[in-house]
C-alpha cells in the first residue's frame, strides 16, 4: 500500500478500519517512542502519521551523513526564521526532520540532559511533578548507557544508546589541556552528578549508526498488528466534537482520509509544526485565526507564543600546516581512507557527531553554576555553517548562552496546511542574553588562544584579532550568529492561571478532551543542553500519564549535588 510502513491491521469487527483508540501526529523523537509505548498492549490500536518518508536513506544512518540531511528536503522541512535586528535582518537556516525519527533522524547525536535547576524551575512554574528529582527515573528508563555510568543517574538496559567518542585527535587533547589550565575542571560524564566542566561529548551512535528514536523504538515494534504507521501522510486538520478532539483529517496520495481516536489523540509534531497544525485546526490566537479565516473553535492565546532557541556563535581558527584536520580527511583519497575504515570497523570521520569536546562553564566567576556551552571540534564549516567544511586545516569553538531569555513565536501564514509558518525566535533581542554570549564569546577566545592550543594554531581566522570592543564582538554575534538547533516552547506547559499555557501538567490542551501536546514545544524554559535527551523523557513520562499509570517513585536527592 503506498505510504504505509509494511506494519498489518488487526481489524476487529467492532472497529472501523480508520478508528484507532490513539494516534500520534508526527514520528519524531517523542512520537516514535509513544508509538512503541502506546502499542505495548494489543488491546491498543495506535495509528502513527508522518508527513515524510520512511528512514531509508542511508545518509540518515551514517554518523557524518548529518551535513547532507541538514539539506535535503526530501527529510527536512528546511524552515527559516523571519529577520530580526538580533540577525542584521538576516533570515536563519532551521532544519527539522521529516521521516521516521523526525529531528532524531537528522541531528547533530549529541546526548545532553542539562541540569538540575532546569526543571527544579519547571515545577516551581506550577507543573506538578515536573522537578528534577521526578523526571530523573524517566531519563534512566530507556536509556542505554555504553560505557562508566553511575547508577543513581545512568540507564543501562534500555533500548536508546548513549555511547563514548572512540576517536582521538592531538586538537582535542589540546583544548582540554588548555580549559583545564584555566581552571575548568575535566567532566567526565556531564549527564551525571554535575554537568559543569569540559571533556568528551557522549553520542546517540551505536555500531556505527545513528541512534535515532524510530531505531531505537519504532522499528523494534513494527511487527505489531496494532501499531499503524502512515508516512507520505499530512496532517491538515485536527477535529473538534464541541470540546473533544475526535478525528483527524489527513492527505495521502492525493486523497484525503479521516481518521478517528476512540481515546486520544497525542501531537507530536516538534516546536514549528505543533502550534502550527493547532492554529489551522481552529485552536489558538483570535486575533491571528481571524486573520486567516479559520474559524475560533478553541481560544487559547499561548499557542505558537514562548519560542525559544540557542543562538550560538562560531569562532574559527586556521591550523598550522602539518597539522590534519577533519577537513583535509574529508576530501579525494583521504575521504576514500576514511569510507573503507568505517565500513570495516575501523575508526573513521564518518563515525564522528559535528562537535567532539564540550565545555560548560561559566559567563562570570559570581555565577554558582554554568551559563555557558560550548564546543570544540578539529574541523571548521564554510561562513561557520554546518553544511560544509573549509578548505584549509581548521578548528572551530562554538559558543551560546544555556538560558536564553528572548522570546518569539511561530504562527499560520494561511489556511494552506503546507505552507511554512513565520518563526520569529526574537534572537538576541534581550540586553541580558547579549551579555552572557558578549562575555561567552570572549572566553571563547580565550580558550582557542590557550598556551597548549596555540601550538598548533597558525592564526584565528573569524572573526580575526580586528574584534576587540564590545560593540564589535556584540555586532561579530549579530552578523554571524546562528541556531544551534534547539528551538522550544511554543506549546508551553503551566497551570491555566498563566495566560500563554497551553498545556497542562499532563500535557493535556487547556480546555479541550482527548488532546494532548508531547514534544519539545511544551518545554515552559529552555533547557541548559541539546533538545533530544529531554523531548525522550518528556515522551516518556507522557506515555505513564496516557496509559493512567502511576509515575515512576522520584529520586532521594538529599545527598545529591544541586546541579
Amino acid at each position: 500500500m503506498h505510504g504505509i510502513i509494511a506494519i498489518r491491521l488487526n481489524v476487529r469487527p467492532t472497529h472501523m478500519p480508520n478508528e484507532f483508540d490513539f494516534i500520534i501526529i508526527g514520528s519524531g523523537t517523542a512520537g516514535s517512542l509513544l508509538a512503541k509505548r502506546l502499542s505495548q498492549d494489543p488491546a491498543n490500536r495506535v495509528a502513527l502519521i508522518e508527513t515524510g518518508p520512511p528512514d531509508h536513506n542511508p545518509l540518515i544512518h551514517i554518523p557524518a551523513g548529518f551535513m547532507k540531511t541538514m539539506t535535503n528536503p526530501t527529510i527536512n522541512w528546511l524552515y527559516e526564521t523571519e529577520p530580526s535586528a538580533g540577525t542584521n535582518g538576516r533570515s536563519i537556516k532551521q532544519p527539522r526532520g521529516k521521516t521516521l525519527g523526525g529531528s532524531s533522524s537528522i541531528n547533530g547525536h549529541i546526548y545532553n540532559r542539562g541540569q538540575r535547576t532546569d526543571y527544579d524551575v519547571w515545577a516551581q512554574m506550577g507543573n506538578r511533578g515536573w522537578d528534577y528529582a521526578s523526571v530523573l527515573p524517566y531519563f534512566k528508563r530507556g536509556e542505554k548507557r555504553v560505557g562508566d555510568a553511575d547508577a543513581r543517574f545512568r540507564g543501562t538496559d534500555g533500548e536508546f544508546a548513549v555511547t563514548d567518542l572512540q576517536w582521538d585527535h592531538p586538537l582535542c587533547e589540546a583544548f582540554i589541556e588548555g580549559a583545564l589550565a584555566m581552571g575548568i575542571p575535566r567532566n567526565a560524564d556531564y549527564n551525571g552528578a554535575t554537568q559543569d566542566g569540559v571533556g568528551y561529548f557522549q553520542r546517540s551512535i551505536y555500531k556505527r549508526r545513528r541512534m535515532s528514536s524510530a531505531r531505537a523504538f519504532l522499528h523494534p515494534s513494527a511487527g505489531r498488528k496494532n501499531l499503524r504507521v502512515y508516512t507520505s501522510t499530512h496532517v491538515l486538520k485536527i477535529n473538534l466534537d464541541g470540546k473533544r478532539a475526535t478525528s483527524v483529517t489527513c492527505s495521502r496520495g492525493g486523497s484525503t482520509i479521516t481518521l478517528s481516536a476512540r481515546r486520544e489523540i497525542i501531537l507530536s509534531g516538534g516546536t514549528f509544526n505543533s502550534p502550527q497544525l493547532l492554529q489551522l485546526s481552529g485552536i489558538g490566537p483570535p486575533a491571528l485565526l481571524n486573520e486567516l479565516g479559520i474559524e475560533v473553535l478553541h481560544e487559547l492565546p499561548g499557542v505558537g507564543e514562548n519560542l525559544r532557541d540557542h543562538y550560538g556563535v562560531r569562532l574559527v581558527a586556521r591550523v598550522k600546516d602539518g597539522v590534519e584536520t577533519i577537513n583535509e580527511r574529508s576530501r579525494g583519497l583521504k575521504l576514500g581512507k576514511e569510507i573503507f575504515a568505517y565500513l570495516t570497523g575501523g575508526k573513521s570521520i564518518l563515525n564522528l557527531q559535528p562537535t567532539l569536546v564540550h565545555v560548560f562553564w561559566k559567563s562570570r566567576p559570581t555565577l554558582d553554576q554554568s551559563d555557558l556551552q560550548m564546543t570544540f571540534t578539529p574541523a571548521s564549516y564554510q561562513e561557520g555553517v554546518q553544511s560544509a567544511l573549509d578548505d584549509f586545516p581548521g578548528a572551530t569553538v562554538a559558543v551560546w548562552q544555556q538560558r536564553p531569555t528572548s522570546s518569539g513565536h511561530v504562527r499560520a501564514v494561511s489556511r494552506e496546511p503546507l505552507a511554512k509558518p513565520t518563526i520569529q525566535p526574537n534572537y538576541f533581542a534581550e540586553t541580558a542574553d547579549q551579555h552572557v554570549l558578549l562575555d561567552g564569546m570572549k572566553l571563547a577566545r580565550k580558550l582557542m588562544s590557550s598556551d597548549a592550543l596555540m601550538h598548533y594554531v597558525e592564526r584565528e581566522d573569524l572573526p580575526g584579532p580586528q574584534v576587540q570592543s564590545d560593540d564589535e564582538w556584540l555586532d561579530f554575534a549579530r552578523q554571524r550568529g546562528t541556531t544551534t538547533f534547539h528551538p522550544v516552547g511554543t506549546c508551553q506547559m503551566g497551570p491555566s492561571r498563566n495566560a500563554d499555557a497551553v498545556v497542562d501538567d499532563q500535557l493535556r490542551v487547556h480546555g479541550l478532551h482527548g488532546l494532548r501536546v508531547v514534544d519539545a514545544s511544551v518545554m515552559p524554559t529552555m533547557v541548559s543542553a541539546n533538545t533530544n535527551a529531554a523531548t525522550l523523557m518528556i515522551a516518556k513520562k507522557a506515555a505513564d500519564m496516557i496509559l493512567a499509570r502511576s509515575p515512576l517513585p522520584p529520586v532521594e536527592l538529599d545527598d545529591y549535588p544541586a546541579r
